[in-house]
């Protein structure tokens, strides 16, 4: 259920099940490199009540406070009022269940701005997609942690444009759905080759690989109509400037008709 009320406060719920038991998941959500395996930007946080965490996307580091740790089981943040009156606050709520799995419940609230209806649907969509990505890192690579990699194009054109190229590009025929095989060449990079393992659009997609989970989002029209690339890489000595580099020269050069 998601709700929003008028006053521009708001409350925005979500929940999945995982195939990780409870310390898993908590390693996945509370740690600053279980973060960055599946969530966007670069995240560092430090443990316990009180604790100062910071979040850092695009050039933009915002810091928040920890103001609930429970190991296993419970992990709330909340950001620092801006000169407006905006916050946000986010909730997880583990809940082990039989056979090692988890289900987690997400709530995220606060204030927003001008701006909160649009704002606040894209939030919905995004969580969606990051915690797709979530569930597809705790089944593939349990353990490990991802080096995130991004690369955005603003104005990159409507959603049926882009992503029209981006399947091209990966030769993707019949449309982008779950399961389908998926290769493309970067220059500078190994070749990706992997399958499509989740699949949002006209807001995002993702491939899968044996070392890798890509993720591409539109930002829509209404909010500058941005690609943005958003990797998670798990081989061994990953360079993460020549990489993001290496796709945002790919990213730039991608023909959108």
């Amino acid at each position: 259920m998601e709700t929003a009320t008028v006053g521009h406060e708001f409350e925005l719920r979500k929940e999945i099940e995982l195939a990780g038991t409870p310390e898993q998941v908590w390693a996945a959500i509370a740690t600053g490199p279980g973060i960055d395996s599946w969530f966007m930007g670069h995240s560092e946080v430090q443990p316990g009540e009180g604790g100062r965490n910071t979040f850092t996307m695009a050039g933009h580091t915002e810091e928040s406070t920890v103001t609930a740790w429970e190991p296993g089981k419970r992990f709330r943040h909340r950001t620092d009022p801006g000169p407006d009156g905006t916050f946000m606050a986010i909730e997880y709520l583990i809940e082990g269940r039989d056979q090692g799995s988890t289900v987690l419940h997400l709530v995220q609230s606060g204030v927003l701005g001008d701006n909160w209806e649009t704002e606040y649907e894209a939030m919905g969509i995004g969580w969606d997609m990051y915690l797709a990505s979530l569930a597809s890192y705790l089944r593939h690579f349990p353990g490990r942690h991802g080096v995130p990699a991004a690369a955005f194009r603003p104005g990159a054109g409507e959603p049926e444009q882009v992503w029209a190229a981006v399947a091209g590009a990966f030769g993707i025929t019949g449309g982008i759905t779950e399961g389908a095989p998926a290769r493309l060449a970067v220059d500078g990079l190994p070749p990706v080759d992997g399958v499509v393992d989740i699949a949002g659009l006209p807001t995002y997609f993702g491939v899968r690989t044996d070392d890798a989970l890509y993720r591409f989002l539109h930002s829509g029209m209404d909010r500058g109509s941005v690609l943005v690339l958003g990797h998670h890489l798990f081989g061994a000595d990953v360079d993460q400037a020549g990489v993001e580099r290496a796709w945002q020269d790919w990213l730039t050069r991608l023909p959108v008709a």
